[in-house]
C-alpha cells in the first residue's frame, strides 16, 4: 500500500530505537528501511524490539554512509525537525505531510522521509537535501518524542491516506517525477543563470534560493519538465555570455 514509501533513519544512536522502528514500518505497511552511518548498531539488541512479525524489515534494511546513498532514487525526501525559525520556512505538521506524500505517490514518485539523530536531530546543512520539513507539534511540558514514536505518527498519517484514496491507475502513464539528485542539479543551474541575470547577489546565494527551492518542493516536477528549466537555463546563460553587459565591455 505504501510500498513506494521509504523511511530513512539518518545516524540513530540506539539499536533498540531502530528494532521498535522496523515494527513500526510493518504495521502501517512500509518495508522499505534505510539506516545511515547508525551509532554502535547491533542486531541482536534490535530484533527483539522488531518482534519476529518485523524481523524481515529490519534484516534487509540496507546500511549506508551517508544521506545521499540513503535517498538515491527517491523523487521527494521530507526531513523531520523540533527546531523552527531561521532557514527551517514552511515547517508541515504530520496531516500536511500525508497529504503531499500522498500526491507524489500518486504520480508514480518515491518518496523518502528522513528522521535525525535522536539527541540532536538534522542540521541545516542535513536538511538542504529535503524538498521540505515537518515537525510533530507536541505539549510544552514534554516536547521530545521517542524516535519509533516519532515514526508511527507520520506513517500512520500516510497510511490513513492511503485508505481512503487507494492507488488506481487513472489514464496514460504520465512522464516520470524528477529525482533527489536531478532536482539538485537543476537548483544549481537556475543559481548559476540567476546570477548570470543579476538576479540574485554574490552575496550569499544559497540563502536567497530559499524561495526557489520551496517554490519547487511544492510541485511534483516531471522530467519533460526538468528537461524543460535546464534548457531554458542553458539558453539563457548563453545570451548572457554572448551579448551581456560583460561582452558589450570586451567590445569597445
Amino acid at each position: 500500500m505504501l510500498d513506494q514509501l521509504r523511511v530513512v533513519l539518518f545516524r540513530p544512536k540506539y539499536p533498540e530505537n531502530i528494532g521498535s522502528v522496523a515494527r513500526a514500518c510493518l504495521n502501517m505497511g512500509v518495508s522499505d528501511l534505510v539506516i545511515v552511518d547508525p551509532y554502535n548498531f547491533n542486531m541482536d539488541k534490535a530484533l527483539p524490539l522488531a518482534t519476529a512479525h518485523a524481523r524481515h524489515v529490519l534484516e534487509t534494511a540496507p546500511i549506508v554512509d551517508t544521506l545521499e546513498q540513503a535517498v538515491d532514487g527517491c523523487t521527494a525526501v521530507y526531513g523531520t525537525t523540533a527546531r523552527t525559525g531561521g532557514w527551517r520556512k514552511g515547517i508541515m505538521n504530520p496531516d500536511a505531510l500525508a497529504g503531499v506524500v500522498d500526491e507524489r505517490l500518486r504520480g508514480g514518485g518515491r518518496v523518502a522521509v528522513v528522521f535525525g539523530p535522536e539527541d540532536k536531530g538534522l542540521t541545516n546543512e542535513e536538511t538542504s537535501i529535503c524538498s521540505g520539513l515537518m515537525t510533530i507539534p507536541t505539549s510544552r511540558e514534554g516536547t521530545s518524542l521517542n524516535l519509533a514514536q516519532a515514526v508511527v505518527v507520520v506513517l500512520y498519517e500516510c497510511f490513513k491516506r492511503s485508505l481512503d484514496a487507494p492507488f488506481v491507475p487513472d489514464g496514460p502513464p504520465e512522464e516520470r517525477p524528477t529525482t533527489v539528485q536531478e532536482q539538485a542539479t537543476l537548483f544549481d543551474n537556475l543559481q548559476e543563470t540567476l546570477l548570470a541575470i543579476d538576479f540574485l547577489k554574490d552575496d550569499n546565494p544559497d540563502y536567497w534560493m530559499l524561495p526557489v527551492r520551496r517554490f519547487f518542493s511544492k510541485i511534483n516536477l516531471r522530467r519533460n519538465e526538468f528537461n524543460l528549466l535546464m534548457g531554458v537555463c542553458r539558453q539563457v546563460k548563453w545570451f548572457v555570455n554572448a551579448y551581456g553587459p560583460d561582452k558589450k565591455n570586451a567590445d569597445k
